[in-house]
């Protein structure tokens, strides 16, 4: 069974940095995908940022520049480093697997309890 457990949110003020991360386990972690998503209240849920099994990233544009995407296959663990944060940023912060198929990528269907990431202006 999937296991996701993210941890490392918290209060930080416009402009500061924040890391979170995400232990997987019931994967083969150095082979899958992994996603980190995001849920704002009343909006729905968004992928910020992806990597694939080999490390090339992929990010949404209202982070690029600022978050980056990491990954340690000997921990099972996924990163993500938020720079130059903004009070939009602020959200509920979940890792995923990404399941690709032949119609297009989607999140496993499982999560975690999330991490609440809050930034104040």
């Amino acid at each position: 069974q999937v296991q996701l457990v993210e941890s490392g949110g918290g209060l930080v003020q416009a402009g500061g940095s924040l890391s979170v991360s995400c232990a997987a386990s019931g994967i083969i972690f150095s082979t899958t995908p992994m996603g980190w998503y995001r849920q704002a209240p009343g909006k729905q849920r968004e992928l910020v940022a992806r990597i694939t099994s080999d490390g090339s990233t992929n990010y949404a544009d209202s982070v690029k520049g600022r978050f980056t995407i990491s990954r340690n296959n000997a921990k099972n663990t996924v990163y993500l480093q938020m720079n130059s944060l903004k009070p939009e940023d602020t959200a509920v912060y979940y890792c995923n697997v990404v399941v690709v198929t032949s119609a297009g990528e989607h999140p496993y269907n499982h999560w975690g309890q999330g991490t609440q990431v809050t930034v104040s202006s």
